[in-house]
């Protein structure tokens, strides 16, 4: 396993974590396992979390207060901002998800340094909130090249760091003695995105029709697969458990990925799920759309899709052929050691609040 040195001199950051939440996926992905390596190189860590959840609320107190209790617990953590003073705060997408930015402002005042992490494309959501955002960040750390693109008319001062996973936590999967079994073909994810599936649901039923496969779906619910035609296929549903993420992940012969090609948002997505697979080892079938295109690797961690017939081509090929199958699960773990991982971009992203703090003196 990677391991990066402890910490030897040099500045001490104190950074504040304004997370989403310990469930919301940018917090689990682009903050949280950050962390620990920053704490272990000496940098002093505190984790704010939105309570309820930013994207929540809770149905017994109905959503209005929950909103003013989300609100009321940021000011705890902006009055322990001011009495603390940390060098940085770190903003996971933004502190509210609705128009204002009041409490961003507030932060950067207390803190001296303001960071604003970009994993997707809030500035669709609320573009005149986006605008003033970036321009107030002192660094935008954003999730793909994409976004950056977007970013940099407003603000130079930016960092690309990928949606990562730390390999300490990803096993490869072990490998099967034969091929024998069915392949099982994997989706994970939100209920939400459950409706992406539509995209590949035509060449999943020829390929039932034509071979012995099992659909595992890991996800909370599947109430939207109402939606989707997939007569004929052998779906297994299997709840979404963060203790048993990375064994469910395991369990997967090969991941899917589709995405719309005409929605601007699928455009800004930082290709998470795809990582997830070739992280333990397994191929994926991912739609060209974004990061994903450069995620691939040119066929050698598993293949693109858009069509019906490049789903069905790629399908046919890796449930056939578990040689196949191992080989490129492989090299997707290669890509995620160099390019995906926690261990790759740590170091990037503590060099550049170094410098950002640095920069005062």
């Amino acid at each position: 396993m990677f391991r990066h040195a402890a910490f030897t001199g040099g500045r001490r950051l104190k950074i504040l974590f304004l997370s989403s939440g310990d469930r919301v996926p940018s917090a689990r992905f682009r903050i949280l396992p950050f962390i620990r390596h920053f704490r272990a190189d000496g940098h002093a860590c505190v984790v704010a979390h939105s309570f309820p959840q930013k994207y929540d609320y809770f149905p017994w107190m109905g959503f209005r207060p929950s909103q003013l209790l989300k609100r009321s617990v940021r000011w705890w953590h902006w009055l322990r901002a001011r009495l603390q003073r940390f060098d940085v705060v770190f903003i996971d997408r933004e502190i509210f998800d609705n128009t204002s930015i009041d409490m961003e402002q507030r932060f950067r005042e207390a803190c001296g340094r303001l960071v604003i992490d970009l994993d997707d494309a809030v500035f669709l959501r609320y573009p005149e909130k986006f605008e003033r955002l970036m321009k107030l960040a002192d660094l935008v750390v954003c999730g793909n090249r994409f976004l950056a693109d977007h970013v940099r008319p407003l603000n130079s001062a930016i960092c690309h760091i990928p949606t990562c996973v730390d390999l300490d936590d990803y096993a490869e999967r072990p490998r099967p003695v034969t091929g024998t079994e069915p392949p099982v073909v994997g989706w994970m994810g939100t209920s939400g995105n459950l409706k992406y599936l539509s995209v590949a649901a035509e060449a999943l039923r020829v390929l039932a029709r034509e071979t012995r496969f099992e659909l595992r779906l890991v996800v909370p619910d599947t109430g939207a697969l109402a939606e989707i035609d997939l007569h004929g296929v052998h779906v297994r549903h299997e709840p979404w458990n963060p203790k048993r993420e990375v064994l469910q992940l395991q369990g997967f012969d090969i991941g899917l990925m589709p995405l719309f090609a005409d929605q601007t948002w699928d455009i800004y997505k930082c290709g998470l799920k795809l990582i997830q697979y070739l992280a333990v080892g397994v191929p994926g079938i991912a739609a060209p759309v974004g990061v994903n295109s450069e995620i691939l690797d040119h066929d050698q961690n598993g293949f693109a899709a858009q069509t019906t017939d490049e789903w069905l081509t790629a399908l046919r090929r890796l449930a056939a052929d578990s040689a196949l199958r191992n080989r490129m699960g492989q090299r997707g773990r290669q890509t995620v050691t160099s390019r995906y991982s926690i261990q790759a971009n740590y170091p990037v992203l503590k060099t550049a609040l170094l410098q950002l703090v640095n920069s005062e003196t």
